[in-house]
């Protein structure tokens, strides 16, 4: 298990207060005490435009992944078969490739990735990598795990279904793992549900969510190769 930051200074309202549309707060920090504070409590930040600190959500209905729902089509397997995949070996590549500047609705600011990378750094965060047959690095993923959380913060790819791919792997690891686990995807888009997501109520995550806190984590402390 990976060490407790110091906690946080901050708290947050009540979940019985936080409206449909999802937004909690604006404010406080992105230390690593606040995050996981936040995570456990149903809350990820998200940047506002025009706004300096982060803002924090709650949605309802919250989209969830769940591993032995993700769906894999033809297509799908044949790439599968094409790509490597490993984790934690290089979370800054992967974190930069979700970040580039070059995607549409780019959302992750310097701050984001500083306080992500800080989190990898202490073993809380964690990534995926896929990698093309000449060794480039083709897509990945990265997100948050907690217990048996894990909380998908982005992905991105560079070749076709490369994205895809590292959903399929981390479902399988987190299949491997046993227990109820669930990968939070925040909102639910078509290109998620053709993978398997679907919304949640947020009542019922939030009683998911204690379930899975409580389960051990898939992810260990050393970089993988696959």
């Amino acid at each position: 298990m990976p060490a407790e930051p110091p906690p946080t200074s901050w708290s947050f309202p009540p979940v019985r207060r936080v409206p449909r549309d999802g937004l909690v707060a604006v404010g406080a920090d992105l230390e690593p005490g606040t995050l996981l504070a936040a995570y456990r409590r149903g809350f990820f930040p998200m940047p506002l435009d025009d706004l300096d600190d982060p803002a924090w959500f709650s949605p309802d209905p919250r989209g969830v992944l769940a591993p032995a729902q993700v769906h894999v089509s033809r297509s799908l397997r044949r790439s599968l078969r094409r790509f490597r995949v490993t984790a934690d070996r290089d979370f800054a590549a992967v974190i930069a490739g979700c970040s580039s500047p070059d995607r549409p609705h780019g959302w992750i600011t310097p701050a984001m990735r500083a306080a992500y990378t800080r989190l990898h750094e202490l073993g809380w965060a964690h990534s995926v990598e896929v990698w093309d047959t000449d060794g480039a690095l083709a897509g990945g993923l990265y997100g948050v795990e907690l217990g048996g959380l894990f909380a998908a913060e982005s992905k991105f790819h560079v070749r076709t279904d490369a994205s895809k791919v590292a959903v399929v792997a981390l479902a399988v690891r987190l299949l491997d793992a046993g227990g109820p686990r669930l990968i939070d995807v925040q909102w639910t888009t078509p290109h998620l549900e053709r993978l398997g997501a679907r919304d949640l109520p947020r009542r019922d995550y939030l009683a998911a969510l204690v379930v899975a806190l409580e389960l051990p984590p898939a992810f260990g402390g050393e970089a993988e190769r696959g």
